[in-house]
């Protein structure tokens, strides 16, 4: 198991605290007050007015209401022109914090969040898991060991979001995951998780996570429309339109079904990636082990390349055509320089009528500093309970 500490969180504030996390609810006028706040990390009083349809004093109820209730506080006060002074809002980052959970084929990852959307630490449990029940206790020890670490009580978890790799059946309420996690597919995985922590679960896709933590951390600080692709034991991708996450009706949205069952062997999956190494005489343990020690050197790379091209373009031509995004980002559990090659390599569609085609997105290596995929499965829970 690997650790990687991120921050350490303040110590908690003597002023009014939630009574417990998980219970909190808030109205939609409260939400959105929050999310300003959260957005601008520190904001006079009088500035939020300006971001809202609200009037000043509707603004000033709300947030004392917030104040009250532990999750805003006042800060340093700023004197504008010859008005009166006006303090600043800030989060209560300590008042909740919440979980992310990334199940990989070959490992999970975890991570803990403060109200600020923080990652405080980061932690990797490398061992399969192949065997849901074993996996759970596994989880729940490096959690408790997570919380103790940064002082933090598991009354301040408002819930976890968890991310797995694999598409949504049964109404969104079952998951066929890839097949190395088949103890975790085609069952109601949420009642599970959920008895498992004790906590409300929200269960998303991994790639669609991953978008969301590099829309807040990574590419996303400065492209608003782009796609994410998920290079993983399998190949999926994620989409943030206008810095939102693109969950789609059955929360599917992103899910790669543009190659029949004979062209489906040749997808960029670092799988098959694996399978070819293994055949030029070069032994990966893992994906993760195939991150770490990628050479593109190895025999059997250039092979993998030239084969899942086609696949790999076609992917990128029609998300540039479908979402018209400012970026296409290449991530999950990719090697840097094997990422490198590709987006050398990749070219757009360029038969246009009088020879001018449209402007194409850039084509860049994920940015996020971790586990994309759990950070953005830790940020799922904050947006649904506390966040517009």
């Amino acid at each position: 198991m690997s650790t990687k500490k991120k921050a350490t969180g303040k110590a908690v504030s003597k002023q009014a605290q939630p009574r417990r996390a998980g219970s909190l609810m808030l109205a939609p006028s409260e939400r959105l007050i929050l999310n300003i706040v959260r957005r601008h990390g520190s904001i006079a009083r009088a500035a939020i007015v300006a971001e809202t349809d609200l009037a000043q004093q509707s603004v000033h109820r709300l947030v004392e209401q917030l104040i009250e209730r532990g999750l805003l506080r006042a800060g340093a006060v700023v004197r504008n022109g010859r008005g009166q002074p006006s303090p600043r809002i800030e989060l209560v980052r300590e008042a909740a914090y919440t979980v992310g959970i990334s199940i990989n084929t070959d490992s999970i990852t975890l991570c803990l969040a403060d109200l600020g959307c923080n990652l405080l630490e980061e932690v990797c449990i490398r061992t399969p898991p192949t065997h849901r029940k074993a996996s759970l206790a596994a989880i729940n020890d490096a959690l408790e060991r997570i919380l103790a670490r940064n002082g933090v009580a598991r009354e301040r978890l408002i819930g976890v979001g968890v991310a797995i790799a694999g598409f949504f059946v049964a109404g969104r309420s079952q998951v066929n995951a890839a097949e190395p996690l088949q103890d975790w597919s085609l069952v109601d995985l949420v009642p599970i998780l959920e008895e498992a922590f004790h906590l409300p679960v929200w269960l998303e896709n991994n790639a669609t996570t991953a978008a969301i933590g590099e829309s807040l951390l990574g590419a996303g600080l400065w492209a608003q429309n782009f796609a994410y692709l998920a290079f993983n034991y399998g190949f999926g991708a994620g989409v943030v339109l206008n810095g939102k996450p693109l969950f789609g009706t059955h929360g599917n949205a992103g899910e790669l079904t543009l190659f029949t069952s004979e062209e489906a062997g040749h997808r960029p999956t670092l799988r098959s990636l694996m399978d070819e190494l293994r055949m030029h005489g070069v032994h990966v343990d893992s994906v993760e082990d195939l991150r770490q020690r990628f050479d593109p050197t190895w025999p059997g790379v250039e092979l993998w390349i030239q084969s899942t091209l086609p696949a790999l373009n076609r992917t990128v031509n029609a998300l540039a055509g479908l979402f018209d995004p400012e970026a296409i980002v290449f991530g999950g559990q990719l090697p840097l320089a094997l990422g490198r090659m590709l987006i050398d390599r990749v070219r757009f569609l360029d038969i246009h009528r009088y020879g001018v085609g449209p402007d194409r997105p850039k084509l860049v290596l994920a940015e996020t500093n971790g586990d994309a995929s759990a950070i953005g499965a830790a940020l799922v829970p904050l947006k649904e309970r506390l966040f517009e």
